[in-house]
């Protein structure tokens, strides 16, 4: 029996493996005839027939909304959208093996570079890195630097990054980008053998064509989990760029050009403020706008600040969908299904654009007239002794060093290769006092008996700080910003007491551990604490002579010890192209028959430098005008401003690092974030305050000396202080009319319990804040835009009630409040928001006025309240010739004896019956007289008082000469 079971086994196996055979042969012959057809299809149409044959890949494919417009309240187009061409690339290669895939991924993108750079277009620069001066520095600091960094390490949030990953320099990034762990771009990341095979040159790329391309290879990786979809390397380029990249599709492996919306500001320094700008997400972002719908991708271009940003889930629309199949090469072979997008919703600003624009320039006009009345022929200002700030003035040589510290004159362009004579003659003189400075800088730090820092020059004392500051807790935060220990003695006499070296501090953190040099190039882990200081030192005067904010720090010596003279920077002006060349201004200064000193003067009048550009003091300003009796916000501006053109879409990073390194600080709002001590202008809230608790009456006169005794210091009145004088006899609204510290600090007092039940701050706080709160100043203004929150002050009830303390507040801050005095009691929450409509103009949405608080306060109250305000406008020149009716309060508020006062009005008008409310600050103002002329402006202008051309004429206000104390 076993042996016919196995021959009937046996035979069984041949018949099965025989059919099996025949079957194998039949599907081969099947699937070669196959193949061969395709082959020679592939032959007649030059198609990749294969590929289309043996792949089909189905593919989801979001169709990107058209997103709404942006309006002012009169119809006038704020942000639009325009139909542009852009390049993208998809990564739909199929490679023998992933070195394969890198070299020919950047051969094409080099070559895509190459193709639109020779037509004037450029690549996306919205990396977080940037080329400057020939080293590879951030674009970003702070907590945002963190978030690039989580980002290119793969981490989703900063918290997961490593020590070695938080703590890495732009260098170090790039070298991972580039070499075996990322994209391959540097030529070493190949063997010879593999530069042979794939045609990579022996010699590596610039630092800038490195950058280039791993720009974009990082953005298309964050498509990486979608392997057919397309990423934009270009956008908004030029017919010719189009045609040049069709002509060769055959060439570029997933490169196409496609049709898109670009976004358009017009008039974007006005506006950039408010509007903000769109680009990608960050990975919280992402999160954020997911819990409100989640269709939201790493890749969607969505708000990433001001109204784009409030209203992007109205603005943005409904994505449409399309459902195709495409082979390998990213062919498409069938449409399977497609629905069309809905546009986004178009939303109307309560903001008059004519009136933001006339704000904004009268506020340049006038900060330029401020300038000029304080620049003189001097090389330093020296304080007298006893100088207030209002004595402050600006030397010329400050002006010519603002140009190249605010980066107006670029000199990393000295050491080009179309440098200009004079360019590089500069740079000759340079480099020689750079190498000495580092020498003198080095050779104290390794000196046995170094100087305290109090003992060195003041130039000295500088480098020293800016080595501490920058170098060491800057961004590699090697002096550990955590660990030091601010209590310890050592620590103090470097940084209060100046009775130590910088070397006797260094080595004092290095033992106490401070120090970190883990994340620098060393031999070993192991460093005792004589190795680590010399590692330090070799880092120190590395960075010393590639670092441009120390270099621009050492031309502030260079040209005091005039080694490049003013004529010279005011030539480099012309040279590269910061005005306009003028071949009689510039034989004018060669000459010498144009001083650079007039000649700066001169176009600072006309505005060809402007207050932004040089960032002295002061360099900017604020100004809200609200409709009181709706809280609706006629103009909110910021002075300076940017162009948002630049970082919308895709952001150009060297701008944007260019914008955080403007010592003006234009990303700043100045109306919203930027808080100061309010001043005297808070002087109506604390009277206010003193009539409704019934410490002082409308007819009460106080006698007011210049000294309130009853504080402690004694603090005194400004009349006292300029001319040992006193007020006098006055009531409340005398007080407010004057501006009287003697009154307000007896009010304050009083409001403290005072001589009834006796004195308490805590007291006199506590009511302050009850009626401050009362006109809105402990809450944000309800402005749509990012605000910072009010401080109220939590110290000394009596300087409190002339508005020092610990008091901060918003220029909206403010203006909400003043016009609340306007309307006699209804504090309205501020918006920006009018309305929002479909894209035929239907009206969708009207958004409501809003009410904080209504105020209820006695008729007699509200009439000395609003009759002392008037009393200060008919005190006030710049009112003078004005036929309008004013109410208002000035305010100057101290920031040190070093910086000039900010300066400060609020106001409204017509006073009988207010259309307006307004509230301006100019930071480092002098006078709040400055503040009163910028506002007798924007009355002007508001009332049709006098000719626009009259009174925006491109040029600088005349300086006021009035000095308002208060």
């Amino acid at each position: 029996m076993d042996g016919l079971f196995d021959d009937f086994k046996e035979s069984f196996i041949n018949f099965i493996t025989s059919r099996i055979f025949v079957l194998m042969l039949v599907v081969l012959l099947f699937y070669g005839i196959l193949l061969g057809r395709v082959f020679l299809l592939q032959i007649i149409h030059g198609e990749d027939y294969a590929e289309s044959f043996t792949m089909r890949i189905k593919k989801e494919i979001n169709i990107a909304s058209t997103r709404g417009k942006i309006y002012d309240r009169n119809g006038e187009i704020l942000a639009d959208n325009v139909l542009s061409y852009s390049i993208t690339i998809e990564d739909n290669g199929t490679y023998q093996s992933d070195r394969e895939k890198q070299a020919s991924l950047n051969r094409i993108i080099s070559r895509v570079i190459e193709i639109a750079e020779s037509h004037g277009d450029s690549i996306i620069s919205d990396f977080g890195i940037i080329c400057e001066n020939g080293r590879y520095v951030f674009t970003q600091e702070g907590t945002a630097l963190l978030r690039f960094k989580a980002d290119i390490y793969g981490r989703r949030t900063i918290e997961e990054l490593e020590p070695k990953e938080s703590a890495a320099s732009a260098e170090q990034i790039m070298d991972y980008l580039c070499g075996k762990r990322r994209y391959y771009i540097s030529w070493d990341a190949y063997t010879p053998e593999q530069r042979e095979a794939y045609g990579i040159s022996e010699e590596d790329l610039s630092l800038e064509e490195k950058l280039k391309i791993a720009t974009v290879r990082y953005a298309m990786s964050l498509n990486g989990y979608k392997r057919y979809v397309a990423t934009t390397i270009a956008s908004d380029v030029c017919d010719e760029t189009v045609a040049e990249i069709m002509e060769n599709l055959d060439s570029l492996q997933g490169v196409d050009i496609a049709q898109s919306s670009l976004r358009v500001y017009n008039d974007a320094e006005y506006f950039a403020s408010l509007i903000g700008y769109i680009g990608k997400p960050s990975q919280e972002e992402l999160d954020s706008l997911l819990l409100e719908n989640e269709n939201y991708e790493l890749n969607d271009i969505v708000g990433k600040a001001g109204i784009e940003q409030y209203m992007e889930t109205a603005l943005q629309g409904t994505k449409g969908n399309r459902t195709i199949y495409v082979n390998s090469m990213g062919n498409v072979l069938e449409v399977e299904k497609e629905t069309q997008p809905e546009s986004g919703k178009d939303v109307y600003l309560t903001i008059d654009k004519d009136l933001q624009m006339a704000v904004y320039d009268i506020l340049e006009q006038q900060l330029a007239g401020i300038l000029l009345s304080k620049i003189q022929n001097i090389k330093e200002y020296v304080a007298a002794p006893n100088a207030s700030a209002a004595s402050i003035r600006i030397p010329i040589y400050d002006v010519y060093y603002a140009l190249i510290n605010n980066r107006v004159i670029d000199t990393s362009h000295f050491q080009a290769k179309d440098a200009t004579e004079l360019e590089r003659s500069v740079q000759q003189r340079f480099e020689e006092r750079l190498s000495l400075t580092i020498e003198r800088i080095m050779s104290e730090l390794h000196s046995e008996n170094p100087a305290a820092y109090q003992d060195l020059p003041k130039d000295m004392k500088n480098y020293m700080s800016y080595i501490v500051s920058d170098i060491l807790m800057g961004d590699r935060n090697i002096l550990m910003s955590d660990a030091v220990d601010r209590k310890d003695a050592t620590y103090i006499a470097w940084t209060t007491d100046e009775v130590i070296g910088l070397k006797e501090y260094l080595e004092y953190a290095i033992s106490m551990n401070w120090v970190d040099v883990s994340g620098l190039e060393v031999d070993s882990p192991y460093l005792n604490a004589e190795e680590i200081y010399a590692v330090l030192m070799d880092y120190i005067s590395t960075e010393l002579q590639n670092d441009v904010d120390f270099q621009n720090m050492l031309y502030k010596y260079i040209l005091l010890d005039d080694i490049v003279t003013g004529k010279e920077i005011c030539l480099l002006l012309y040279e590269q192209g910061v005005l306009e060349y003028d071949e009689e201004a510039v034989g004018r200064l060669q000459s010498g028959s144009w001083s650079a000193y007039s000649f700066l003067l001169d176009k600072i009048r006309n505005l060809e430098i402007t207050p932004a550009q040089l960032a002295l003091e002061p360099c900017s300003a604020a100004c809200v005008i609200a409709d009181p009796h709706t809280g609706e916000t006629l103009a909110c501006v910021s002075y300076p401003g940017y162009d948002n053109n630049r970082l919308t879409n895709t952001m150009d990073s060297a701008y944007f690092a260019a914008l955080n390194k403007d010592r003006s600080r234009p990303l700043y709002s100045r109306a919203t974030q930027e808080q100061t001590a309010p001043g005297s202008t808070i002087k109506p809230v604390i009277a206010t305050a003193g009539l409704e608790e019934g410490v002082i009456t409308p007819s009460e006169i106080m006698h007011a000396t210049g000294v309130y005794t009853e504080a402690y210091g004694s603090p005194t009145c400004w009349i006292y202080n300029q001319y040992r004088g006193s007020h006098g006899n006055i009531n409340v609204v005398d007080a407010i009319r004057v501006s009287c510290n003697y009154y307000f600090y007896e009010v304050g007092f009083r409001l403290g319990g005072g001589r009834t039940t006796g004195y308490s701050s805590d007291r006199a706080l506590e009511t302050i804040a009850k009626y401050a709160e009362e006109f809105g100043l402990t809450e944000k203004s309800g402005l749509e835009i990012p605000e910072n929150s009010p401080h109220l002050s939590d110290t000394d009830g009596i300087r409190s009630s002339i508005g020092q303390g610990t008091n901060l507040f918003s220029v909206s801050q403010l203006a909400r409040y003043v016009s609340a005095v306007a309307d006699r009691g209804t504090v309205y929450n501020l918006t920006l928001l009018d309305r929002l409509t479909d894209s035929e103009g239907n009206t969708i949405e009207d958004y409501p006025v809003s009410v904080y608080n209504k105020i209820h306060m006695a008729d007699s109250s509200w009439n000395v309240i609003q009759e002392g305000m008037h009393q200060v406008a008919l005190n006030t020149d710049a009112f003078d010739s004005l036929n309008l009716t004013v109410a208002g309060k000035t305010g100057t508020a101290q920031q040190s004896l070093r910086h000039p006062n900010h300066a400060l009005f609020v106001g409204y008008a017509p006073y009988e019956n207010p259309e307006i409310a307004i509230a301006i600050r100019i930071a480092n103002g002098y006078t709040s007289a400055n503040a009163a002329a910028m506002a007798a402006d924007i009355f002007r202008y508001c009332f049709d008082l006098v000719d626009e051309e009259e009174l925006l004429t491109g040029t600088a206000s005349e300086a006021t000469t009035e000095v308002i104390s208060d």
